[in-house]
């Protein structure tokens, strides 16, 4: 598994960048196997040595599929852990080590249970200790990594602030194990794992800044929306505001990365600037609308100047005339925006980004959760409907999980009513409400709910998707609910996708056969939950492409953004305008979902309710296109195009 390579010829540009090594890969899979790879040779180079194996590890969803791995290699290879010793960065304060939140729990779960690891060689910070004895714990802590030799290998995470192991902005160079206070934006980025902000627990104990310096060897490892921090750490100046920046000091740190979290680095954002470019279209659009942004001016009213002060002579010398190059960017974005996703009927618009034909178009939305479809694609999804075409809504998941407590029992004192009021036997239903409701008063804090419960929940979510389709004009045989397997596991936690996942995807896909497929390429979702219904997707595609299936060949897959993030304007594809009346129709629809109003569980380190955030980012997008000299709309849905 190797990881992506500069140039030669530009390699030395790069390094003027990127102030230490940078590691990038095509996914998070590929960069963990790699990281495993490399801990692995250490721990067996040091057993041939009969020598221990001092392991600083991390916790988070980043190292879970580095555990993973690890897991694989101990029991497919015969990798043994009898030598290692491990220390964990941090731990949550106070919280019961048994609490599935806590990082204790979480290193059992992922790996300390499945190798043939000596309990009596982790070392995980206690919680569970009273708060005057935390100080002398971790001086302990402190001493028990210096009486092993030290940490030969450290492996961190990074938070969006820029935090390892849980050194918030600010903390000392110098510092040392200890306990702090956790920042808010911190505490609202980790309640994907708890109910909401308010049990986060606001305390952790961490190994310092100094702690972590004194590694042997670090790894960084970083996928998906980490990519503005990512670039300030490794690109920007080292200060205390950004801890990860420090490692710049460090004599052998490394970060691996995905394409995702590389993506705001100058090499991938701006690689005019590292040396020598390939002037692709794309990459002509790309230069010209981030220059127009930055100069805040409309791209037809770039001037020579404005080229050559922003690093973009060479185009200039390449493709000659300014205003020529402004005309082919603006001509670019322009044909972007279209009023119809899913091709005009009989017209023949060159550079129009759908096809007109076949027409009426097959169209399959896919919706991770219950109310993906409206919120991120809400316009175009009631445009492809009034436009004519059969419109299919696939509702990957549950969604169980993000429904509070309150709406079980406001339901089911619904359902006994509804059943008494109509003179239908509701003992039953008596029996269900009294025994969720006694569960519910006794639930303690965190604890899963019971299938039971997580059954109600699922059906909340799923009347209130049939609700919208039915808003939109969606016949109901047209709404699909696949409630695939790795979501039901209670948890925020979710399992990795199975084959069942796959099975199900392709048997709907193979059943509607559609021409145009939409699904969700928001990786920035808090849960992970869209990222693998994505690779669900695209592994199902690739199968029945193998399987020569016909109709993929008719078949074209657009991707949107969700709740938390937008396309850059510079790689949009299609571009659906919408007037304010639909604007206010789509919020109206957003509402529906009334379980996901006004208090959401788990919605990440945004506080706005979901139909803010559409609106807002719709807004924007539209905003970016006027200010780059076209058509001002109320708002704009985003796309673009995977090529499988």
């Amino acid at each position: 598994m190797k990881p992506k390579q500069t140039s030669s010829r530009n390699i030395n540009m790069v390094d003027s960048f990127e102030k230490l090594p940078v590691e990038i890969f095509d996914t998070p899979l590929e960069g963990s196997a790699y990281v495993a790879n490399e801990i692995a040779a250490l721990i067996r180079e040091k057993q041939a040595a009969n020598e221990r194996c001092i392991l600083g590890l991390a916790t988070g969803s980043t190292p879970m599929t580095l555990y993973d791995e690890l897991v694989r290699l101990h029991k497919e290879e015969g990798l043994s852990f009898k030598n290692v010793i491990t220390f964990n960065l941090d731990e949550y304060y106070p919280l019961d080590k048994d609490a599935w939140q806590s990082y204790h729990s979480f290193m059992h779960r992922h790996l300390f249970d499945q190798i043939d690891i000596d309990p009596a060689n982790i070392h995980i910070p206690n919680a569970e200790l009273p708060k005057e004895q935390v100080k002398d714990h971790c001086q302990q802590f402190e001493n028990m990594i210096e009486d092993a030799g030290g940490i030969d290998l450290q492996i961190l995470g990074i938070g969006f602030n820029g935090h390892i192991g849980f050194n918030e902005p600010g903390s000392a160079i110098t510092s040392r194990t200890r306990l702090v206070t956790l920042d808010n934006s911190t505490r609202l980025a980790n309640s994907r794992e708890f109910q909401n902000i308010s049990q986060v627990p606001r305390l952790a104990i961490t190994m310092g800044v100094g702690t972590i310096m004194k590694a042997k060897r670090i790894i960084l490892m970083a996928w998906g929306n980490k990519a503005a921090i990512v670039a300030r750490s490794v690109e920007g100046y080292i200060s205390e505001q950004v801890p990860a920046s420090v490692l710049q000091q460090h004599e052998d740190c490394t970060f691996v990365i995905d394409q995702s979290a590389a993506s705001e680095l100058t090499r991938f954002k701006s690689p005019w600037l590292t040396g020598d470019c390939e002037w692709t279209p794309q990459m002509i659009k790309r230069a010209v609308v981030h220059m127009a942004m930055k100069l805040k001016k409309p791209v037809l009213s770039l001037t020579m100047m404005d080229y050559n002060e922003n690093g973009l002579g060479d185009l200039l010398v390449e493709k000659g005339d300014t205003y020529e190059i402004n005309l082919q960017v603006f001509y670019m974005l322009r044909d972007s925006i279209t009023g119809w996703p899913g091709g005009k009927a009989g017209a023949i618009i060159p550079g129009h980004p759908e096809r007109s034909e076949p027409y009426p178009k097959r169209c399959l939305i896919f919706s991770p959760h219950p109310d993906d479809d409206i919120i991120s694609m809400g316009g175009t999804f009631m445009r492809l409907h009034d436009q004519g075409h059969e419109v299919h809504v696939a509702y990957q998941t549950s969604g169980n999980i993000a429904v509070t407590d309150e709406f079980v029992t406001r339901f089911l004192d619904f359902a006994v009513g509804f059943e008494q009021m109509f003179g239908i036997d509701n003992e039953t239903s008596k029996i269900v409400l009294n025994k969720a409701s006694g569960f519910l008063q006794k639930k303690k804090k965190n604890q899963p709910d019971t299938l039971e419960i997580r059954r109600i929940k699922g059906l909340i979510r799923r009347c209130e998707a049939k609700a919208t389709c039915r808003y939109v004009g969606i016949p109901e045989k047209n709404c699909h609910f696949l409630n695939l397997p790795f979501y039901e596991t209670g948890t925020v936690e979710k399992n990795p996708m199975s084959e069942k996942d796959i099975e199900i995807t392709m048997d709907l896909l193979k059943k509607i056969k559609p021409h145009q497929v939409y699904c969700a390429g928001d990786l920035a979702d808090p849960h992970g939950t869209h990222k693998v219904c994505l690779d669900i997707i695209f592994e199902s595609l690739r199968r029945l492409k193998n399987e020569g299936q016909e109709w993929l060949k008719d078949c074209w897959v657009w991707l949107y953004k969700g709740a938390w993030q937008e396309w850059d304007i510079a790689d949009i594809e299609m571009a659906i305008p919408m007037s304010p009346d639909q604007v206010m129709k789509k919020r109206y629809g957003i509402f529906i979902h009334q379980s996901q109003k006004d208090a959401v569980p788990f919605q990440g380190t945004d506080s706005r309710e979901f139909w803010q955030r559409a609106e807002d980012r719709n807004g924007n997008t539209a905003d970016v296109y006027s200010q780059l000299g076209l058509t001002k709309y109320a708002a704009m849905e985003a796309f673009v195009r995977w090529h499988h």
